[in-house]
């Protein structure tokens, strides 16, 4: 049986789509990088990666492969990892997140109220997230880690859930006509919506719309969420939101939150990172910090005071 050295599976691991961008990851030259390509390539009797449009593409062998590897490099790195972890209160730390503008709105004060008290070394630079774009981001370590709705899939990433959410409808305090607690069918019919497309992810309110025909009533559809309370506070409009986002909203805006005459399919906000594997001692630890911060439902009164209604 031929010998396998594990150190070249950390170059199917870290493969980043670009020989070059591997070769940064891991501290290597990239004729390495080449060179151990080769290697596999030799042992395992298949390409491993194509080469596309989109930089190098795993095969269906590659990917066959990842989990098992990743499990076995797994195991190596945690015996080892206790000598190298990363200490927030005596090491300084800068990440690289992505979130859409609902959440630096209503997640990102959660995360840095307690990076501030828990974590004061560390830094945060925050980029709008780009559902599409934000997998190939992470895996070029342009990005430490992302929070979206959608549920993506990559041998290269690892999905952590967060919470649930549901859809409620949101309106102005003094809606002339929306009263109540609950809005009919008739009603959201009746009324013009407030709707949000963009690269955030969230396309729920605009596929029920769609669904009840009522795209037409659509008087605006802006880009970010977060424009929603100032609107809706000046007009008449209605809009779809997730329920704990109009928590936050309704909690420092005249606006108030009204049940859907429909039930929507919930939605669930998660973490993506790389596979533990693949990250490095203080990725481990903002990945640990984020989920245990960001993976408790808290009320709008327990978190960090908002701008004012003005």
């Amino acid at each position: 049986m031929r010998s396998f050295d594990l150190n070249l599976a950390r170059v199917l691991l870290y493969e980043t789509g670009s020989v070059t961008a591997t070769a940064d990851t891991l501290h290597l030259t990239q004729p390495t990088v080449s060179y151990s390509l080769g290697k596999l390539r030799r042992h395992f009797g298949d390409e491993l990666f194509h080469r596309t449009g989109r930089g190098l593409t795993p095969t269906a062998g590659a990917r066959r492969l990842y989990e098992p590897l990743q499990r076995a490099l797994a195991e190596i790195d945690g015996t080892v990892r206790q000598a190298d972890d990363f200490d927030p209160e005596t090491m300084p730390g800068r990440f690289t997140l992505a979130l859409s503008d609902l959440g630096e709105a209503t997640l990102l004060p959660r995360l840095l109220a307690a990076a501030r008290l828990r974590a004061p070394r560390v830094s945060f630079t925050v980029r709008a997230l780009d559902v599409e774009e934000a997998e190939h981001q992470l895996r070029r370590g342009d990005l430490d880690a992302f929070v979206a709705t959608p549920v993506l899939t990559s041998h290269r990433t690892e999905r952590i859930p967060l919470f649930g959410e549901r859809y409620v409808a949101m309106v102005a305090a003094d809606h002339p006509r929306v009263r109540g607690d609950a809005v009919s069918l008739e009603q959201l019919a009746a009324e013009h919506h407030a709707t949000v497309y963009g690269p955030s992810g969230h396309v729920v309110p605009r596929e029920v719309l769609a669904t009840y025909g009522l795209l037409d009533r659509v008087a605006v559809d802006a880009t970010r969420f977060s424009m929603l309370p100032y609107l809706l506070e000046q007009t008449d409009l209605i809009a779809i939101v997730p329920e704990f986002v109009g928590e936050v909203f309704t909690a420092s805006r005249r606006l108030r939150l009204v049940r859907l005459p429909f039930e929507t399919e919930p939605i669930e906000v998660a973490l993506y990172a790389r596979h533990e594997s693949s990250r490095s001692p203080s990725q481990r630890w903002l990945v640990r910090f984020m989920a245990e911060v960001l993976g408790e439902r808290v009320s709008p009164a327990q978190l960090p005071p908002t701008t004012g209604s003005g």
